[in-house]
């Protein structure tokens, strides 16, 4: 029995260089995906060329659309048997095609009227299936990189503070990088920026893949789409886990989405976007810091720590006013809460997954995940940027115009209370997620011991 449980100490121990290479997936993922979400509906106004009503409705459309292919994804991985693992594979058949289609994406051709519709809407949708495609497994792998609920937040903290390596990245060099590479021609530029982006993120899903193993996936059994899907029944923990990440995007986006708006006409400065884009840096504090709060009280309680630190940054920036210094405190400070809300979901899912297999018998991990991470980050995202289009066109916004008062004091809300009020609101599922945590030793006993797990 000794020799057993040293055995399976071992197996559930990740490697220092394998955590770096699933951070990686992250990065790459979020180097492409948060140049997306930060920059694609101002791209699409002041760039593309684009109404601001068509650019909201075409972002929430094609992001609802596109969202529909995240069970889709799931299924798939969930009948994935192969000799490279389950959810590995993916980093090397998809890399090509979301770098490929994110910058096309992120292209001007010469086209008008309906046209140029049409091409935004294709390109948006097929970048975002292969996003959904390869961003799944990046979650339903973690359940199968180890047993270990512990050793699962340590590699989830890496997989954050990685990604948000590559949201810090895209957030503050494109700007300035498309400023460079375009030389006063943002079209041009940002279909470099994008480009020379995606060659680095499909670099680094090839040396994940080359170096992620998978551990029991022979024994996982292929799930008829019925048995997925039954797998979700009473799982009343995963659901609290998905209502909470979807309502974190949908405040990241909001935020995201509107930070160039607020300091372009609010501030009056663009200039300062790649200096607190850069700022946001700080997420990885939160994310690091995880596994010790988890630690010293459990994981319900660190995420609603992370969503009531994004919301009090909000208001602090409020209270600041055009003070500089001030607004940079409160954007720190949201962005650690921030940091913080958005890994413990993606953790969070591996100890859903546990729970409907001890319930149901059946491990549906891509699917379970699916829903939970990539579902939740593109509807959220859809929601997020849909949002602040109707009050953009609310309050008679105009690009690239100098903005009435009503207009200024709808881009104050939209960047300052809305996000701060739909953060408070992710607060709600966790405090009914508490029972549900206190299992987890249970289960995981049941489940290593039937030599499931």
């Amino acid at each position: 029995m000794e020799n057993k449980n040293m055995l399976s100490d071992k197996v559930d121990k990740v490697p220092f260089h394998r955590r770096i290479s699933y951070s990686l997936t992250d990065t790459g993922g979020n180097l492409l995906y948060c140049i997306i979400t930060g920059y694609l509906l101002y791209f699409y106004t002041d760039v593309f060329g684009l109404s601001v009503g068509v650019a909201g409705t075409l972002l929430l459309l094609t992001r609802l659309i596109d969202a529909i292919d995240a069970p889709i994804w799931g299924f798939i991985i969930d009948h994935t048997k192969s000799k490279y693992g389950q959810s590995r594979p993916y980093f090397l058949w998809l890399c090509i095609p979301f770098a490929f289609f994110t910058v096309l994406t992120f292209t001007t051709p010469d086209l008008d009227g309906t046209w140029k519709i049409v091409y935004a809407a294709v390109t948006y949708i097929l970048a975002g299936i292969c996003y959904t495609g390869i961003s799944t497994p990046i979650t339903a792998i973690l359940p199968n990189l180890s047993r270990d609920p512990n050793e699962r937040v340590i590699l989830n903290s890496f997989r954050m503070v990685g990604g948000n390596i590559g949201n810090f990245a895209a957030v503050t060099f494109t700007l300035p990088l498309v400023a460079f590479f375009g030389g006063g021609n943002e079209q041009k530029g940002f279909t470099i920026t994008v480009a020379v982006a995606a060659v680095i993120a499909v670099v680094m899903f090839l040396i994940a893949f080359s170096d992620l193993r998978e551990i029991n996936t022979t024994k996982i059994k292929k799930l008829p789409m019925k048995q997925s899907i039954k797998a979700v029944k009473g799982n009343w923990p995963w659901v609290l886990v998905v209502a909470a990440n979807l309502i974190f995007w949908i405040a990241l986006t909001v935020r995201t989405s509107t930070l160039v708006y607020y300091f372009e006409y609010n501030i009056g400065d663009k200039g300062l976007v790649p200096l607190i884009n850069g700022i946001s840096v700080i997420q990885v504090l939160g994310m690091m810091v995880i596994p010790f709060i988890v630690k010293i009280s459990n994981k319900y309680t660190t995420t609603i720590l992370g969503f009531a630190l994004a919301a009090f940054g909000q208001v602090i920036m409020f209270t600041g006013e055009d003070v500089l210094s001030i607004i940079i405190v409160g954007w720190i400070i949201g962005n650690i809460g921030s940091g913080i809300a958005c890994s413990m979901p993606f953790a969070m899912l591996s100890d859903t997954v546990d729970y409907g297999e001890w319930r149901t018998g059946l491990r549906a991990s891509g699917f379970l995940t699916a829903i939970g991470s990539a579902f939740c980050i593109k509807a959220g995202s859809g929601l997020g940027g849909f949002i602040p289009t109707l009050i953009l066109n609310a309050v008679g916004y105009v690009p690239n115009e100098v903005q009435t008062d009503t207009s200024l004091l709808g881009i104050q809300f939209i960047f300052i209370w809305l996000p701060a009020i739909i953060f408070a609101l992710g607060v709600i599922p966790m405090i009914f997620y508490r029972p549900y945590e206190k299992q987890e030793d249970k289960i995981r006993q049941y489940l290593t011991a039937n030599q499931t797990s």
